[in-house]
């Protein structure tokens, strides 16, 4: 056997996978043979030449405690090598092997120099895992699937970074793609890096002067609708995505195509959260009864709200971010996805927007003639999108509480958006009685 073969095979090959000791084992066998991989394309070198490298990199006592899963994770973090220093530990999840390996997929793209340093896990998001590191002079913003990826989180990742990639030429402020990753053997998954940007989550904590002023969180309101209004302008074949959705039967298909999501919870067997939604098919019949005549195709970012912006200081967009939902359709979807959890008297408080003062945005009515003066479009048919709006977002955080009841998501975010959930069915069965 040859001495590369020998290596992979005694540290987790295919046909000696560990098993791990909790949830997680330390998969050294991927990390050996993704970084072999990548140095030997990199380096123009055989693996036979690359494999003495790890024998020298890793000291007697990992090897012996490999198969042991968590054991083999404490002696990684305890382990006094140079490999084990030479990255940062971010949390239990990421450990040196995996910047290793990141750091040498980087190195082969010739994507800054040196060594990753300065990782900082950004928040923000409920589900994909977004970091920010430095590597020489340039920072860098990754991003992948969660640590429990759904069967299709890779397919996201790529369509994610599609759209980014496609935004480039537009005016609409979006996070720039660096490149992408579609070999899963580097990560394990899809992953991407982009250009950091400058501003502030709202969700996360405004700026004093924010807090202190109604006229500027006023102003901040309709920074949304402007950002929305940019992303109807795009000329969707033009930027290169003219198969990047299905147009033909897009909304007649919203109904079901929710309905069956919700279905799918029930894979999940520790899940007790359906009782609590209600009728959830009599709002579909509605949505069947009263679907629009007509679909005016464009982007829809498919998650559109004050979470998934980064505001300058003057209340401006420098950027849209999280566009894993993107597809072409109706931009109204985007619209009513946004007015689905913006406050106003109707519904509780579990569908407000998690800023810390709401008092200065503006109203609903205020953000729809807003829409309509920047688009010119007709909202007739605004009551229609705003119902799917809340239909659709309730059955998806209820994914999440069905994912967190199985230990697959963090059950204090599950816990809360299945409270938002039951809220904006409630509130999509309100609108329908309302005239």
């Amino acid at each position: 056997m040859s001495r590369p073969a020998n290596l992979i095979r005694r540290y987790g090959g295919p046909s000696s996978r560990p098993k791990a000791s909790g949830k997680r084992g330390f998969r050294l066998g991927q990390f050996l043979r993704s970084r072999a991989a990548i140095l030997s394309r990199r380096d123009g070198v055989s693996k036979n030449e690359i494999a003495p490298r790890y024998e020298a990199a890793y000291p007697r006592p990992l090897k012996q405690n490999i198969r042991q899963g968590q054991e083999a994770r404490r002696t990684v973090n305890q382990s006094s090598s140079s490999a084990a220093r030479e990255y940062p530990r971010i949390d239990p999840h990421f450990g040196f092997s995996y910047l290793a390996a990141l750091d040498d997929w980087m190195e082969m793209k010739g994507l800054g120099s040196g060594r990753i340093s300065d990782v900082t896990p950004l928040t923000g998001g409920t589900q994909n895992i977004l970091l920010r590191f430095r590597r020489g002079e340039r920072e860098f913003i990754f991003r992948r699937p969660p640590l429990h990826p759904r069967p299709e989180s890779n397919k996201t990742m790529l369509r994610e970074s599609r759209a980014l990639a496609a935004l480039a030429t537009t005016a609409v402020p979006h996070p720039a793609l660096i490149e992408r990753c579609t070999d899963e053997s580097v990560l394990g998954v899809v992953f991407y890096l982009m250009e950091p940007v400058q501003g502030y989550n709202a969700t996360v904590a405004l700026p004093p002067r924010a807090r202190e002023s109604p006229t500027l969180r006023h102003a901040m309101g309709l920074s949304l609708i402007d950002g929305l209004a940019a992303i109807s302008r795009v000329d969707h074949e033009a930027v290169g995505l003219a198969d990047f959705g299905r147009l033909d039967g897009f909304l007649e298909r919203q109904s079901a195509r929710w309905a069956a999501e919700l279905e799918t919870y029930h894979r999940f067997p520790e899940w007790t959260g359906r009782a609590d939604l209600g009728d959830v098919p009599v709002i579909g019949a509605w949505l069947d009864r009263h679907r629009p005549a007509r679909c005016v195709p464009g982007i829809i970012h498919g998650d559109y709200h004050i979470g998934n912006v980064l505001y300058r200081d003057d209340g401006s967009l420098s950027a849209i971010v999280d566009w894993e939902m993107a597809t072409i359709g109706d931009p109204l979807m985007d619209l009513g996805r946004l007015l689905a959890t913006w406050p106003d008297d109707d519904g509780p408080e579990a569908l407000y927007m998690r800023v810390e003062k709401t008092a200065g945005f503006p109203t609903r009515q205020e953000m729809t003639k807003h829409y309509a003066t920047a688009t010119g479009r007709d909202l007739a048919d605004l009551k229609w999108f705003e119902v799917l709006g809340n239909y659709k977002l309730g059955i998806l955080f209820e994914g999440t509480y069905a994912r967190a009841q199985a230990g697959k998501a963090d059950p204090a975010t599950g816990a809360r958006l299945h409270t938002a959930a039951v809220a904006l069915l409630d509130r999509a069965r309100r609108r329908i009685e309302r005239d």
